[in-house]
């Protein structure tokens, strides 16, 4: 238990890690920034399949490639839902500022509740591999979510502080967002624990809803500024360590 608390704060300390460089280097280049989240995309697309989906298949037996493929769908639709209702990060950045300049209250809470929502269940699927018994790859899925975590905390602060929220209260938004990655992580775990018998779905589930993020918001961001053949190659090298690291320790 102690590792998976261990974990999840790292989880969600991985944003304000993001946010304190995006405080001190305010003007990040996106192509610095799409080659980090590029490398991310790739370890989380192999955390992805190498500690989610190939275990769920394992895990779920006579039905596991069903019940896999069911899971999948299932969290990206899950994910799918709720880009409707709320707007993602990258929407969010790249609207007009002038355009919500409603309230700094109304724009705390549209920044909160936008990136809170689809960080919860980036938290679930870190938590849902502590379900699987192998700590490693637990670890592994954990560590590739927190990459993640870090250029996504370094590009909210800019806008945040362009758009007139003061420095003290958009380090703390930064923070609840973190916060809400390690609730998901907690509710992942007590689920997958309390209710063993849903592992199989439980896993593929949180690799449909990594699979979804990768291909739906990651690599598109990487690719929209100039820098698709450098980002390319960083989602390569990202997910060739993740298969090293993998073979190491397994």
């Amino acid at each position: 238990m102690e590792m998976v608390l261990l974990t999840a704060l790292g989880v969600g300390g991985a944003t304000v890690i993001g946010a304190i460089i995006g405080f001190i280097f305010k003007n990040v280049s996106h192509r610095f920034s799409d080659i980090v989240l590029a490398f991310a995309a790739g370890v989380m697309l192999s955390a992805a399949v190498i500690g989610l989906v190939i275990p769920s298949i394992e895990y779920g037996g006579k039905y596991g490639v069903i019940i896999t493929v069911a899971g999948i769908f299932a969290g990206a639709l899950c994910l799918n839902l709720i880009d409707k209702l709320v707007p993602h990060l990258h929407k969010l950045i790249g609207a007009d500022i002038e355009e919500h300049r409603e309230s700094g209250l109304s724009k705390v809470l549209l920044f909160v509740t936008a990136i809170g929502i689809h960080n919860l269940p980036e938290g679930i699927a870190a938590g849902v591999g502590f379900g699987s018994g192998n700590s490693t790859q637990a670890l592994l899925i954990a560590g590739g979510i927190a990459l993640q975590n870090i250029p996504e905390g370094m590009v909210i602060i800019g806008p945040m502080l362009a758009s007139g929220i003061k420095p003290k209260k958009t380090f703390l938004i930064a923070a609840i967002t973190g916060l809400v990655e390690v609730v998901g992580t907690l509710i992942g775990y007590f689920a997958v624990s309390v209710a063993s018998v849903i592992l199989p779905f439980a896993l593929a589930f949180a690799g449909g809803t990594m699979l979804y993020v990768i291909s739906d918001e990651m690599i598109p961001e990487t690719h929209a500024h100039g820098s698709e053949r450098g980002a390319t190659y960083a989602l390569l090298v990202g997910f060739c360590i993740m298969l090293i690291t993998d073979v190491l320790l397994g």
